[in-house]
């Protein structure tokens, strides 16, 4: 049996053992280690060096849901809004802006050089404690997301999504505004553009419409109809119609969902 002075040590080293591993700042990459994700990586990776990639769309599981085998419904929505512009899906589920670097930089941008860039990111940062000062570290680590893209591919566009509403979380709306304030003035107008669809996404209280997300969270098909309307005039502009053919990978899903 330990002595008190014993629980008191091993407390103690708990405490800075804690205190010396913190979770990374937004802005700072984090590989996430559940055997999922992990597979989810190498598959995305193989993505990377398949096909043509001209847009590339990274983000969390509400950029993943759209391109993804598992949500079959979505999938053909996504085929149908970007056939011809070799559009590829990088997200990722449950992704902090922490995780989507550390993806990023360990190989889902290798030998990749696509013309536009679609982020969507930030959400999953979001907390029921988080203050303006959070907020602002989310923004930085979106901001950071944008600046990993340009160093690969200068001559890209990106399109920088708002975050969406959401309405799972108190007060997320208020610090959701603040980061996508932060996004917009960091956007040049030409090369980093910043695209929000947020009031159509909200009723008159500005809240999150219940049809649009029906979980709170995640959008349902006619969010992602909104959403594609408002990317094509960007898409048109920097590509041109699309094509009557596709080159780009073909698509993925959740690992755990595919029949094995």
């Amino acid at each position: 049996m330990h002595s008190p002075w014993t629980s008191l040590f091993i407390g103690s080293m708990l405490s800075l053992s804690l205190q010396s591993n913190p979770d990374p700042a937004p802005d700072q990459p984090q590989m996430r280690d559940d055997a999922n994700s992990r597979m989810a990586h190498e598959q995305l990776c193989r993505k990377a060096s398949q096909g043509t990639i001209d847009v590339y769309f990274v983000g969390d599981s509400i950029t993943r849901r759209w391109g993804a085998t598992d949500y079959p419904e979505l999938l053909a929505h996504w085929q149908k809004s970007f056939f011809g512009w070799n559009a590829a899906n990088f997200g990722w589920g449950g992704d902090r802006t922490q995780n989507i670097l550390w993806r990023l930089r360990n190989g889902e941008l290798e030998g990749v050089r696509p013309k536009v860039f679609v982020v969507l990111a930030g959400t999953n940062n979001l907390t029921a404690q988080t203050d303006p000062q959070a907020a602002q570290a989310i923004a930085n680590g979106i901001i950071e997301i944008v600046h990993t893209c340009r160093r690969t591919a200068p001559e890209a566009t990106v399109v920088l999504m708002a975050i969406f509403p959401r309405g799972d979380l108190p007060h997320a709306g208020r610090h959701i505004e603040q980061i996508n304030q932060q996004l917009a003035r960091f956007a040049d107008g030409e090369k980093v553009r910043f695209l929000s669809i947020n009031d159509q996404l909200v009723d008159n209280h500005g809240e999150p419409k219940s049809d649009y997300f029906p979980d709170r969270l995640h959008p349902s098909l006619p969010a992602y109809q909104i959403w594609a309307d408002a990317l094509r005039p960007f898409l048109l502009q920097r590509l041109g119609p699309p094509a009557s053919t596709d080159h780009a990978p073909p698509p993925t899903g959740d690992p755990k969902a595919a029949p094995r």
